[in-house]
């Protein structure tokens, strides 16, 4: 299986199957001297970790992550730090099941990827899903909590903003919100409620689907390239890679088609300090695939868990008509976890721009010149 990479200058290589002894990575191309331990990294991976609430799998990993290579502790700061070289992650698996998939290492679940890597590769991993199982993302959240240190001033977070028909109330929007409730939703009389809803999708034995916002704050401007190496295509390939994802869109995205030109256009004024102030963001924090010192926004809708306990036609790898109905442990809304894969992502992409940024231009030219 090719393309476990992703990026430029900042590139991520990830490795391991949901019930093989270990998942990891290698992040190359991470400059030196920048403070890096495991504790830097372990609050992220704690935020996707799965059998946290009964609200997802209850498949339990402490997910602890272990450094391998590329950091040693400089004798001047008595820090450890990166060396540039190529920075090693690795988690163990300790909790899989294996043997809840034997009844079903024949058949095709319906909406998995199961059929396309059968008729891809000529086998396919059922335990768990092998390669194709959202456990992969756990190294992509560790490679995001690297690249959250090289951009100075990032910060990047995300939040569930609809599950199945509910959405959230902009004027209720708190981010302290998201950090107590095990959504990640911003709006706590939407989150309160999301607890009965999806008690009753997780006891019918179904799933659903989510919309996930990150917001990205302190990119600096003139990241991205004309035509094909637009920052805000990058971001939707990032995000389209992420299990379930089926949609993505920046700023206004789709709902700019319902506004009118003037509506659109971010109108631009100059600030106090001598530089242009936008008066509104519809363009994301993104104008001809550059940044533009703006946030950034970007949405990705995720669709339902395709494991679930309600039976469904399919057909098996022998070509016979048959049903299915998925045991193990699923998350009945995939979306959840999906916040800091999110956010995880659009840190990487973002520190690839920068680094190709400073590689090509080095420091911005003055404005005005």
């Amino acid at each position: 299986m090719s393309f476990n990479t992703f990026g430029h200058m900042f590139r991520v290589t990830t490795f391991g199957e949901s019930h093989g002894p270990a998942i990891g990575c290698v992040v190359d191309g991470c400059p030196p001297r920048i403070p890096l331990t495991e504790a830097d990294i372990q609050p992220y991976l704690d935020k996707r970790r799965p059998g946290q609430s009964r609200f997802t799998t209850q498949r339990q990993e402490p997910d602890a992550v272990k450094i391998l290579s590329g950091v040693f502790v400089d004798e001047a700061s008595g820090r450890q730090v990166t060396t540039g070289t190529p920075i090693a992650l690795v988690i163990e698996n300790v909790g899989q099941r294996s043997k809840d998939y034997s009844d079903i290492q024949d058949k095709y679940r319906p909406g998995h990827a199961d059929y396309t890597y059968d008729i891809k590769y000529g086998l396919r991993d059922y335990r768990g899903g092998g390669r194709q199982s959202a456990r992969e993302t756990a190294m992509r959240v560790g490679a995001g909590a690297i690249a959250r240190k090289i951009v100075p001033g990032l910060g990047v977070r995300g939040a569930l903003i609809q599950m199945g028909p509910h959405r959230v109330e902009r004027a209720r929007w708190d981010w302290a919100e998201v950090e107590r409730n095990p959504f990640f939703c911003p709006d706590a009389r939407l989150a309160a409620m999301l607890e009965d809803y999806l008690d009753g999708v997780r006891k019918r034995g179904s799933s659903t689907g989510a919309v996930i916002e990150i917001v990205a704050d302190g990119v600096p401007p003139g990241l991205g390239a004309p035509i094909y190496g637009k920052l805000d295509g990058d971001l939707a390939a990032a995000l389209m890679s992420i299990n379930a994802v089926k949609g993505v869109e920046i700023g206004a995205g789709f709902g700019a088609a319902e506004l009118s030109g003037e509506e659109n256009a971010d109108e631009m004024r100059m600030g106090n300090d001598g530089k242009p102030v936008f008066l509104s963001n519809n363009a994301g924090g993104i104008l001809g695939g550059i940044s533009t010192g703006q946030p950034i926004v970007a949405r990705f809708a995720v669709k339902p868990t395709s494991s679930i306990l309600i039976p469904r036609r399919t057909v098996d790898r022998h070509g016979k008509d048959t049903e299915i109905s998925t045991k193990g442990r699923h998350d009945p809304c995939v979306g959840i976890r999906a916040v800091p894969i999110g956010e995880a992502m659009v840190a990487c992409v973002i520190a690839d721009h920068y680094l190709r940024q400073r590689g090509q231009v080095g420091e911005p030219p003055a404005w005005p010149s």
